[in-house]
């Protein structure tokens, strides 16, 4: 199947070259071959992708390019991760307890992907309640990773990182409380968009931990992730954190910051060696890089796994098994262990000696990372310590599991953007990359360093080779 991103999509359907119907034929067709193998799909919807495959090839016939102004991502073939309420189609977060749940409306990032005419052709396989960050603990099986299927994908959008790089959806949304997105996106080596925390709704999206939640996409270049988030983002008067604010950037002769706690022994020889290799790809355009310092980094990940079970066991709480889903009883053990420890920081005797402390904590690093964006325009950093691992490495060990996402705690802590790249591959064949992270709402000028880094790279895009 050729590589296609929403740009080449448009210009295809302009030439009369495929319509939207021969799109959604060609995707099924590849998931129906392939998906058995890796299981990124739990729902997929047919009926809903031709009658709206049709909708969109109607609207080009009658207004030509100029459907793309009105409809931007006409064409586009999008998966939703399944935290995302689809009106009338299942939604499940991976759990049995919500194994048959069919919402009443859909959510604010739904309608507006719908609006601009998005083709939905699924709901995506994920960590339950996206709590984990290697796609195995659904309740519905684990997602392989289409490169190799002995290893993990990433999580929690586990099946949105694989739906993407298995070339079965144009793009895929995700959620990001500590890596979700990037860290998929990163073992998949597709590009992975955590944005600024109250620039994209988080309405319609079943919630994890509540002020760390991010909603963005996984897709195959920065260029669809541009165009993706410009159709998400924004106030709906239905998420009272959302704030609508331009971002004046650079564009030439910006610096980006080396984060020097990110950079510490325990950082895998290849994952260090391509984000040295990017450094000199972007000094060669003039880019300058600076050490800065983020001190209370080492902590981040220790906070994050305090506030983060602490907003869990709240959130969950409402699953009862009185007014939807099942009883308590079909939580699976992640779930479980996840409620114990927030209620546990929650208790009295223990809340100050925990909760607070991190929440101080947190504000410490709020204000460290603001100070070191005075100094740089970006940062680069690792999105993970090492490439994906195999399937079963880290399951009997949660604290090794946790410490996956050591570095991407920050940026959710902070709530600032980061945009996850993928460079290269390893010795064996499996994904490497890196995030670069901006401040609050600067996701224009992370996309800006994207699309140069792919061009001043060579790097493109190419699906896993599922057939072999």
């Amino acid at each position: 199947m050729e590589v296609l991103g929403i740009k080449q999509i448009q210009a295809g359907l302009l030439e009369k070259e495929f319509t939207c119907v021969d799109l959604v034929d060609s995707y099924l067709k590849r998931i129906k071959s392939f998906d058995s193998e890796i299981n990124s799909f739990l729902t997929l919807t047919e009926d809903t992708a031709y009658a709206k495959a049709k909708d969109d090839d109607k609207i080009l016939e009658e207004l030509g390019k100029d459907a793309f102004k009105k409809y931007p991502l006409l064409g586009s073939v999008v998966a939703y991760k399944d935290l995302f309420l689809t009106k009338g189609v299942r939604t499940t977060a991976a759990s049995k307890v919500l194994e048959d749940y069919v919402p009443e409306y859909s959510g604010t990032v739904v309608e507006r992907i719908d609006k601009a005419g998005g083709i939905m052709i699924g709901k995506l396989n994920c960590d339950a309640w996206a709590h984990g960050s290697s796609g195995e603990n659904s309740d519905f099986g684990a997602t392989k990773n289409p490169w190799n299927k002995e290893y993990v994908p990433g999580g929690s959008s586990s099946g949105s990182g694989a739906a993407v790089a298995s070339g079965f959806c144009t793009f895929a949304t995700g959620t990001d409380t500590c890596g979700s997105i990037r860290l998929p996106a990163n073992y998949c080596g597709v590009v992975g968009l955590k944005p600024t925390y109250g620039s994209v709704s988080r309405y319609g999206v079943i919630a994890m931990a509540s002020s760390l939640d991010s909603v963005g996409h996984i897709t195959l270049n920065s260029e669809d992730s541009e165009r993706v988030y410009n159709v998400t983002k924004g106030t709906d008067g239905k998420d009272a954190t959302l704030k609508d604010k331009n971002f004046e950037f650079p564009k030439e002769g910006a610096t980006i910051g080396i984060p020097k706690e990110f950079f510490v022994k325990g950082i895998d020889a290849e994952v260090g060696k391509k984000i040295d290799e990017a450094i000199k790809i972007f000094e060669s355009a003039g880019y300058k890089f600076k050490e800065v310092s983020i001190p209370h980094m080492e902590y981040g990940i220790s906070v994050y796994y305090i506030i983060q079970p602490a907003e869990v066991s709240s959130n969950l709480g409402r699953y009862d098994g009185i007014r939807y889903g099942k009883d308590r009883s079909s939580f699976g053990e992640e779930a479980k262990r996840r409620i114990m420890l927030g209620t546990y920081v929650l208790s009295a005797g223990y809340y100050d000696a925990y909760y607070l402390k991190a929440m101080k904590v947190r504000t410490v690093i709020v204000s460290e990372v603001e100070k070191a964006f005075e100094e740089v325009d970006a940062m680069i950093a690792p999105v993970a310590p090492t490439p994906p691992f195999k399937i079963g490495a880290k399951a009997d060990n949660p604290l090794e599991m946790y410490l996956t996402d050591i570095y991407a705690a920050t940026a959710n802590l902070s709530g600032i953007a980061s945009l996850a790249l993928p460079f290269g591959f390893t010795k064996t064949g499996l994904p490497l990359g890196f995030q670069l992270m901006g401040p609050r709402f600067s996701e224009p000028f992370l996309f800006h360093l994207g699309s140069k880094f792919e061009k001043l790279s060579g790097q493109t895009y190419k699906f896993s080779n599922l057939e072999k």
